[in-house]
């Protein structure tokens, strides 16, 4: 089973302060809308998002159908696979947003520690 990309969505209290922080630490911005307040961050294959107001507490994104660089590839796992693979499982869904049989779609599941992880494919 492939989950695709990997990155951490954080909830942040002021998005400019976080910029200037993780562009010390060798980020450079590749995507998002700053006055939207969110921003996607990346140093070599590592990509955070930066999400101000939007939600509480950080979350682990993985987006199938994307590679590290966020170019679609050509063979994924869908995500719609996916959730019937941990529903078999037995892994509690939290929240899904299902739609057609292709493209675009995204649940939401959280760790035994109440860590958020989102399924989130873009393609």
């Amino acid at each position: 089973m492939e989950l695709g990309a990997f990155s951490v969505s954080l909830s942040v209290s002021n998005i400019e302060k976080s910029k200037v922080f993780y562009q010390k630490l060798g980020f450079e911005i590749v995507g998002g809308d700053q006055s939207q307040n969110w921003l996607i961050l990346r140093n070599g294959d590592h990509s955070i998002g930066l999400f101000q107001g939007m939600f509480e507490g950080n979350i682990m994104t993985f987006n199938p159908g994307w590679s590290s660089k966020c170019q679609p590839l050509e063979s994924y796992t869908d995500v719609r696979e996916l959730l019937k693979e941990f529903e078999a499982q037995g892994v509690n869904i939290i929240q899904e947003s299902i739609s057609g049989e292709s493209g675009p779609s995204s649940f939401s599941i959280k760790d035994p520690d109440g860590n958020s992880i989102l399924i989130d494919q873009h393609v």
